[in-house]
């Protein structure tokens, strides 16, 4: 059967995220600190918006840009939120941030076009572009620099077969953010250079101390940018599996046309869902994004000082969910760090070589899980770090 397989998915490699989860759902006793999951339960409105979809037999097909209270919703959001405005008829809903990522590129890639991607950065990206019969190029992002991109490194990974650059802030795996002047800065190399911004979002709520700044909302770059985001990450909404992608015009006809054939349409249930989240958030001012935010910046805090107190360094992240810090003081690489840390204190954590090279001597450890798991994970670290010594 292996014939049977094309080149690009034998290449493939397995999610170095999923490798130690899967270790972790058969050790009795681990404590996960590896997967990027709110550990709140969508709230109850939401999910009783969808049971009263099904109960009154809503489990049609919508139509294939979805539902339209649903558009105008998103629409609104946008606006209200973060100054973005664009017209419901240029927004389609997918299923998850992950499809629209996928569209993005398979609607605009090319053989041999090269893609940027900061590094480090989510793992789907570069196997998407790889897929999308591109070529990803990782863009150096480094710690004293916040995990930002800075103009002379995108300069230095601009070839004349750059289409895209994706941008992925607030960051996963290292929590970096990018201020309105960062963010201004990287847009002049972009517009001179022509290339196209495929921007993901998913975690634009969850900023500590600074508002969320799209690239989209600077002067010059709304029409050369393609803005993705979702509810799984802000509305604790991840097995809901819904996402939304923005574009020009001529994008949005592409993905349109791909998304018709290879998914239809999202599922009704998740869009009712989605539609009680955005319609309560926008009256009430977001306040249950706001609690799981304050909840989530609470623990930011506590794992700051708890790494300081044994003694690994970690720049402040300022968005998303998690911490990146350097295990460089264990004397270990990430990998061998992680492995060691599993195998016998029964902690997971990502090292961070599976984000790309400039994450390599990093681990990402998630903080969407209780404070509870969290203090008994950090005297776990402690006494496996003090073994070491």
């Amino acid at each position: 059967m292996r014939d049977f397989i094309n080149q690009k998915s034998k290449n493939l490699q397995p999610s170095g995220i999923r490798k130690f989860f899967d270790i972790v759902t058969v050790t009795e006793g681990a404590i996960s600190l590896g997967v990027g999951e709110p550990d709140f339960v969508t709230p109850w409105k939401v999910r009783s918006a969808a049971i009263t979809s099904l109960q009154r037999g809503y489990t049609q097909y919508t139509g294939n840009r979805g539902l339209p209270a649903l558009l105008q919703l998103i629409s609104r959001y946008l606006n209200e939120r973060f100054g973005l405005e664009y017209d419901p008829k240029h927004i389609l809903v997918t299923v998850g941030g992950s499809e629209a990522i996928d569209l993005a590129l398979r609607a605009c890639v090319e053989h041999g076009d090269e893609v940027l991607i900061p590094d480090p950065a989510y793992v789907s990206y570069s196997p998407l572009v790889t897929m999308s019969d591109g070529v990803p190029v990782h863009v150096e992002c480094h710690e004293e620099d916040n995990f930002v991109i800075k103009p002379e490194y995108l300069e230095k990974a601009i070839t004349d077969k750059t289409k895209a650059i994706i941008l992925t802030y607030p960051n996963n795996p290292t929590g970096a953010i990018m201020t309105e002047e960062e963010l201004r800065a990287i847009a002049e190399v972009i517009i001179r250079h022509d290339l196209l911004v495929i921007t993901d979002e998913i975690y634009a709520e969850l900023t500590y101390g600074k508002k969320h700044v799209s690239i989209a909302s600077l002067p010059g770059m709304k029409e050369r940018t393609v803005y993705i985001s979702g509810f799984s990450k802000a509305f604790a909404m991840t097995g809901w599996r819904l996402g939304y992608v923005c574009a020009p015009s001529a994008i949005d006809e592409a993905m349109f046309k791909i998304h018709q054939y290879g998914i239809m349409c999202a599922p009704i249930m998740s869009q009712h869902a989605a539609i009680e989240a955005l319609k309560d958030g926008l009256s009430d001012g977001f306040a249950t994004v706001e609690e799981m935010r304050d909840s989530y910046d609470k623990r930011r805090k506590f794992v700051l000082h708890s790494l300081q107190e044994i003694g690994l360094s970690c720049f402040e992240p300022r968005g998303a969910f998690y911490a990146f810090p350097s295990v460089k003081a264990s004397g270990l690489p990430a990998e061998q760090f992680a492995g060691e840390l599993l195998a016998q204190q029964k902690v997971a954590v990502v090292p961070g070589n599976a984000f790309g090279k400039f994450g390599e001597n990093n681990v990402r450890i998630s903080y969407a899980t209780s404070m509870n798991a969290l203090s008994e994970a950090f005297d776990r670290m402690a006494a496996y770090l003090n073994s070491l010594r």
